[in-house]
């Protein structure tokens, strides 16, 4: 018989380790040595030679704990700080150039004030992250990102105003009224709102006209009387007269006046993007939640940090007698209920791909623990 060459010996050799075995008896030593293997050139010797393992046989021996540290390496971490600064970058610029000063200067001043004021632009971050995460382009998002944040300005120059919660500081700065007056002040904000829906359908590119359609009817009302004004009008009729006030009537207050336009900045994001219905939904309750969410935070930040920390005027809801959840459920538990709902927003990712996902989650995490 001619002796056996390299190639027979190989070939030989990977038929023994990929024969098939019951998965019980699947072991290692089972593959080099099993008696039933009746196969005079690989007998026990095998085994007994010192020889060092080759370098086939040692990678078929690592762990399945080394495998899963391999793959951690591999991975590579999201950072939130450099998407934050990256987005909010790209977002300053678009909102640069979209209000510009034209004539009359003065309107467009204090339009540009307070929209241009700072602020961590968390809505336009969600339209954007919503978009890329059903498979859209930023681009595509980046009107509609605008348009939430202009409306959102709208409603803190309004908000701030002496018929309403008359404020005087706002993102670490005088509030739009004492600058330029209550009149000028009411009508920039009239402007923003009404400037954002004309951006948002004329800036648009590549989306088709059904899906821009549907987005301007998701983003007026939840400005409306089905959102941010309603949520207002019970927010004004509950101030002072809080004693009969409970949860479900603050969680309304909470879901149509924050939450209202988050959720619509995540929708708007899926929308435009090409998200398909489930998708959409799926967001939306993600959205709600997180919306809900950033205000429970709000009321624990307003009798937890100084006005220095805050940017605005720390301890307003207590003087003003609001109801908040703080003052409803004790702060331990209002703790509590803001680490559910930020739990039960992340499940709503779970079928999503985790890369993708991940400015979501991020963005999620960071609404929980921020600390202004």
């Amino acid at each position: 018989m001619r002796s056996m060459n390299l190639m027979d010996s190989c070939v030989q050799t990977c038929s023994i380790f990929y024969r098939p075995y019951p998965y019980k008896s699947f072991n290692f030593i089972g593959l080099i040595y099993n008696p039933a293997i009746k196969n005079p050139k690989f007998e026990k010797k095998s085994l007994k030679q010192k020889r060092p393992i080759s370098s086939f046989t040692a990678s078929a021996i690592i762990t399945k704990e080394e495998e899963t540290i391999e793959t951690q390496k591999e991975q590579p971490t999201f950072n939130f700080k450099e998407y934050m600064i990256e987005k909010a970058d790209y977002v300053n610029k678009a909102l640069d150039e979209a209000v510009s000063v034209k004539n009359p200067p003065e309107i467009h001043e204090a339009m540009r004030y307070s929209l241009l004021a700072g602020g961590k632009r968390v809505r336009p971050m969600l339209c954007i992250a919503a978009c890329e995460l059903v498979g859209g382009h930023k681009s595509a998002a980046i009107p509609a990102a605008c348009a939430v944040e202009m409306i959102h300005t709208m409603s803190l120059i309004h908000d701030d105003l002496p018929c309403m919660d008359n404020d005087d500081l706002r993102r670490g700065k005088p509030t739009n009224h004492k600058v330029f007056g209550e009149d000028v002040a009411v009508l920039a904000g009239d402007s923003l709102l009404a400037f954002a829906f004309e951006f948002m359908v004329t800036a648009v590119n590549r989306v088709p006209p059904n899906r821009v359609l549907a987005a301007v009817g998701e983003l007026a009302k939840a400005i409306g009387t089905e959102g941010l004004v309603a949520g207002q009008v019970v927010d004004l009729s509950c101030t002072g007269n809080n004693t009969n006030v409970g949860l479900p009537q603050l969680e309304f207050i909470h879901i149509h006046k924050t939450a209202a336009l988050l959720e619509a900045s995540v929708v708007l994001g899926a929308i435009l993007g090409g998200g398909t219905d489930d998708q959409v939904e799926k967001l939306r309750i993600f959205a709600r939640k997180i919306g809900l969410l950033f205000q429970v935070v709000d009321d624990i930040l307003d009798v937890t940090k100084s006005s220095e920390e805050l940017g605005k005027t720390a301890g307003k809801d207590l003087v003003a007698d609001k109801a908040t959840y703080p003052k409803l459920l004790g702060l331990d538990q209002a703790r509590e209920f803001a680490e559910k709902l930020n739990e039960e927003a992340k499940e709503q990712l779970a079928e999503f791909d985790s890369d993708k996902a991940a400015p979501l989650i991020a963005l999620a995490d960071y609404v929980a623990h921020r600390q202004n």
